[in-house]
């Protein structure tokens, strides 16, 4: 069962473009988010302390890329990759840092972490992750891997809270009283063997669907023919079949993906039994 939580913003300097501390109820660590602007120049204590942070970027097409390390002091690490960028010796570049601290955090257990959660965002596969070696022979009491696994979790909760998904995957169940979010769906008509599912931020293609090749110029939207090429060019397609899963912004947007042709998602996609997702949609309002 999942239970309520409570996080507290402190909007440090009156504005949510500024520093932002956000606190977890009954979890001692914290997470302090912070422009690249103002790094230099902040004097907190607490970001001086051993942690794991993630550094936010946007790639030249408008792709999402993160960074994520670990450092016993994070706003000297910060402030390297500063001075490594002014140097060439750093390509990308991030707006936005976010970094979480921890009571009696030590370089073995931000170790743990930073492993742990640059394997975590990989798995999404929501953001390209930048970091290319992370340290995994981490030898730890069962114990503390416990306590480490709840600190991800409560990670997890913050930085969402944040605004950055990069530790969720796209088929994210929210709830477990709806029906519509547990309900698998699919487009089975030629060539084209999908799967599918609506979630919180859209609807999400499953890997391993079969793709209609042909595009119907006529009837797909100019936006829609220009995705399906690049996605048809990207690493997310391999044969015409997704090799893992990709975000809508609707069931019919997904439905003119993997069809070739202008469709109504919710007429089109149905559960195993036959119903379609406008009736299953209908139900839960009637």
């Amino acid at each position: 069962m999942a239970y309520g939580k409570s996080i507290e913003l402190f909007l440090v300097n009156g504005t949510a473009d500024s520093l932002i501390i956000a606190e977890l109820s009954n979890w001692n660590g914290k997470a302090i988010k912070i422009p690249r602007i103002e790094v230099s120049s902040c004097d907190r204590d607490d970001i001086t302390q051993a942690g794991v942070y993630f550094l936010f970027c946007k790639e030249d097409d408008g792709s999402d890329s993160v960074y994520i390390g670990e450092a016993e002091n994070v706003k000297e690490r910060l402030v390297q990759h500063l001075r490594d960028y002014q140097a060439e010796k750093e390509k990308y570049y991030w707006n936005t840092a976010v970094v979480f601290i921890g009571r009696d955090l030590n370089k073995v257990l931000i170790r743990y972490l930073e492993n742990r959660f640059v394997k975590i965002a990989r798995n999404s596969k929501r953001y390209l992750v930048l970091t290319k070696n992370t340290y995994r022979n981490t030898v730890m009491k069962e114990s503390q891997i416990a306590v480490m696994e709840e600190f991800v979790d409560n990670v997890k909760i913050l930085i969402n809270a944040l605004g950055y998904k990069v530790l969720e995957p796209f088929a994210q169940v929210v709830s477990s009283t709806s029906t519509v979010d547990d309900e698998l769906l699919f487009i089975t008509s030629g060539s084209v063997n999908a799967t599918g599912k609506v979630t919180a931020e859209g609807f999400v293609v499953f890997a391993g669907t079969m793709v209609n090749e042909k595009t119907s110029a006529k009837s797909l939207s100019a936006g829609m023919q220009k995705l399906r090429q690049k996605l048809f060019n990207s690493d997310k397609m391999n044969n015409l079949i997704t090799s893992e899963d990709i975000l809508f912004s609707s069931s019919s947007a997904a439905a003119d993906f993997v069809l070739g042709y202008s469709v109504s998602g919710p007429r089109t996609w149905k559960s195993k039994d036959g119903r379609t997702l406008k009736e299953i949609e209908s139900k839960q309002t009637d």
